[in-house]
């Protein structure tokens, strides 16, 4: 709720507003939350709750165990997506040499995605070192209006309080977040003040529900985590994060193409910084296991 969902550490995020209906809350006020949404990035309404500047240093503590392993590996012919990417600084840290990267020519190629442009002349001036193929920045529009022609594949999407957070439609976001993701390549992302996986926790704000609530089609509760491992295609672990409020931090790794994500509807959506957001299961079918090498199996 704006005055109150603030979080310092949060990034200007890229919005997924969809038509999409919301069954539970009145059409009229699901349009009217939207739009106020839109407007609070459109006149810079409550800016307060954005960090638009976060670091590389920031995904590393706030992202989950392997990122920056995954970050090392890639070379300079694969691709690193990041969505809702504010002024670019994380892409713009690991072609810093100064920071202990292989350096421009051996950084692979990174793609910067963000609904305002925030660049700074630090942007223009590390496309001249470094060449105008090797990092690219795209705004004026949402993540799900480009194509994958647009877009590529990528061995990395990285999302840090970005659309995976703010986002009308979650389960239509990771489709398209999956859909651009190279096989064996992992997406990375983070959401705050949620029921985590061991259940431990309550709501961070006192009398406030969670940020993002998943119900089953029964009305009973779900995680997140829960439902991300019901994604045929994906590997998922979940890991908790001491940020104010706390978080959960996931690692999803794409390990083939017949990615299938479970369905959900919008239940509540309530514009902020992050937005209320509530979603029911429309399909209580698991997906199918893939089982990857390695694992089980005798």
């Amino acid at each position: 709720m704006i005055g109150k969902r603030k979080l310092a550490l949060a990034v200007l995020p890229v919005l997924w507003l969809t038509a999409g209906h919301a069954a539970a809350q009145d059409a009229g006020k699901f349009s009217e939350e939207l739009s106020r949404q839109q407007s609070i990035y459109a006149t810079g309404e409550d800016k307060t709750g954005y960090t638009v500047n976060r670091p590389l240093a920031h995904y590393a503590d706030g992202l989950a165990t392997g990122f920056d392993g995954a970050l090392w590996k890639l070379g300079p012919m694969d691709r690193w997506l990041d969505i809702g990417a504010g002024e670019g600084n994380a892409i713009l840290d690991y072609y810093n040499p100064r920071n202990g990267w292989d350096g421009a020519i051996a950084n692979a190629q990174a793609v910067a995605v963000s609904i305002e442009d925030r660049r700074t002349p630090l942007w223009q001036e590390t496309i001249k070192r470094v060449g105008q193929g090797k990092i690219q920045y795209l705004f004026g529009k949402r993540f799900g209006a480009y194509s994958n022609d647009d877009l590529g594949r990528f061995q990395l999407i990285t999302d840090v309080m970005g659309g995976f957070s703010y986002t009308d439609n979650l389960s239509r976001f990771m489709e398209r977040a999956l859909s651009v993701l190279a096989v064996n390549g992992t997406f990375f992302t983070v959401l705050q003040d949620i029921e985590r996986e061991d259940g431990t926790n309550r709501p961070y704000y006192a009398g406030a529900p969670f940020l993002t609530e998943l119900k089953k089609a029964d009305g009973s509760d779900m995680k997140i985590c829960a439902w991300l491992k019901r994604i045929s295609c994906v590997q998922v672990t979940c890991e908790s994060r001491n940020w104010v409020p706390p978080t959960e931090a996931f690692r999803i790794t794409k390990v083939c193409e017949n990615v299938n994500v479970p369905a959900l509807e919008t239940l509540h959506y309530k514009a902020g910084t992050p937005p209320e957001r509530r979603f029911k299961l429309t399909d209580e079918t698991p997906a199918a296991r893939v089982v990857s090498k390695g694992e089980g199996g005798g």
